[in-house]
């Protein structure tokens, strides 16, 4: 009866080295016709094939033992059940140079201390993934909404409005009538606690902070106009993070971003060449989708007004196409819609002089 146990353990000593898992595989069939060892014996090999560590195989090895101890004792007496413990101590020995980063337990005269010492290692790493995950809620707890907003990805346009300006109700004015939810989106914006947050239901939740997206949009198309804003917007326009001009001779121009309404859910942004004038969509579909509105249609201009300096010259070169080489006729078909808004504009030039002139006129 004993003959396939030793068999089996016999072959995974000798395969456990190089390949545990076939070692395993091996017990298991060998195993499979002794059934006061089979508890004991599955529990160990599950523990080798996961990996775990080396003081859980410990306990599944003094269990096979015991099993091993009880049944082989009372057939062939002390002599067989020391042989078996031999092999099995074999066994773990050779598991354990097979999974390197394991603790030498197995292997020592002494188990109980050094499975104690296992376990306070253990404990010790617990106790340090505990501390690293509490140093990280409590970054997160201390980054406020404003920080957090900004850092989103796609957010790359947004600068980080100071608290003080939100906290002026001067510069918060007529923004309660396009809000929903006015006063928990704010208090959302400035990490107040909402006492009544919990009496919000998950639709309502959704709601505020959406609310507070549009909030936040609102105040920051109004901080980047004042002093302070357009400081923060110009380290961004430095480093061209919002985009280069795809106009191949702006040569690069960075660009800034403008919205073509002041009124929310109307357009998306977009961004203005301050060499040729061109307006064009963002690089990223992520800010492509952003509200113009939280930008507004005067920041660019009035930016450049108040920074001549950074007023790029236009550029001296002029696409002209040809075919084959030569250039196009201007009156070809290929001009004919641009002559017609050239014509236009002409026609529209001259009535105004004409006007211009009989005012004056008539004022004579």
């Amino acid at each position: 009866e004993n003959q396939p146990t030793e068999n089996a353990l016999s072959r995974l000593s000798i395969n456990s080295p190089t390949s545990p898992t076939r070692a395993t595989d091996t017990a298991n069939n060998s195993l499979g016709r002794n059934s006061d060892l089979n508890p004991g014996m599955d529990m160990f090999l599950q523990h080798v094939r996961v990996g775990d560590s080396a003081h859980k195989a410990s306990m599944a090895l003094k269990s096979v033992q015991a099993a091993a101890a009880k049944s082989e004792f009372s057939a062939n007496g002390k002599t067989a059940s020391s042989n078996y413990n031999a092999k099995a101590s074999n066994i773990s020995d050779q598991i354990h140079h097979s999974r390197p980063g394991s603790h030498d337990i197995l292997s020592q005269g002494s188990p109980n201390g050094n499975i104690k010492e296992v376990e306070d290692e253990e404990e010790e790493e617990d106790d340090e993934e505990e501390e690293e995950s509490s140093e990280i809620s409590a970054s997160d707890e201390d980054g406020s909404w404003i920080a957090w907003f900004c850092s989103l990805r796609g957010n790359e346009f947004f600068c980080e409005v100071d608290e003080d300006y939100i906290q002026d109700d001067f510069n918060l004015t007529g923004l309660n009538n396009l809000v929903p939810y006015y006063d928990y989106a704010l208090d959302m914006v400035l990490d107040v606690e909402m006492p009544m947050e919990d009496s919000l239901t998950e639709e309502q939740q959704e709601i505020v902070e959406s609310a507070a997206e549009m909030l936040y949009g609102l105040i920051h198309a109004r901080y980047i106009v004042t002093n302070r804003g357009m400081h923060a917007m110009y380290e961004k326009y430095r480093s061209a993070s919002f985009g280069r001009c795809p106009h191949v001779f702006c040569q690069g121009q960075p660009v800034l971003p403008v919205g073509l309404s002041d009124l929310p859910r109307n357009y998306t942004v977009n961004v203005f060449c301050p060499r040729c004038h061109g307006l064009f969509f963002p690089k990223s579909t992520r800010q492509a989708n952003i509200d113009g509105a939280y930008f507004g249609t005067t920041f660019p201009h009035l930016y450049l007004m108040t920074h001549p300096d950074m007023i790029p010259s236009k550029p001296n070169q002029k696409y002209l196409p040809r075919v084959y080489g030569f250039k196009i006729h201007h009156s070809s078909l290929y001009y004919r819609n641009h002559e017609e808004v050239q014509s236009n504009r002409r026609i529209e030039s001259r009535d105004r002089s004409r006007k211009n002139k009989n005012r004056q006129g008539g004022g004579r």
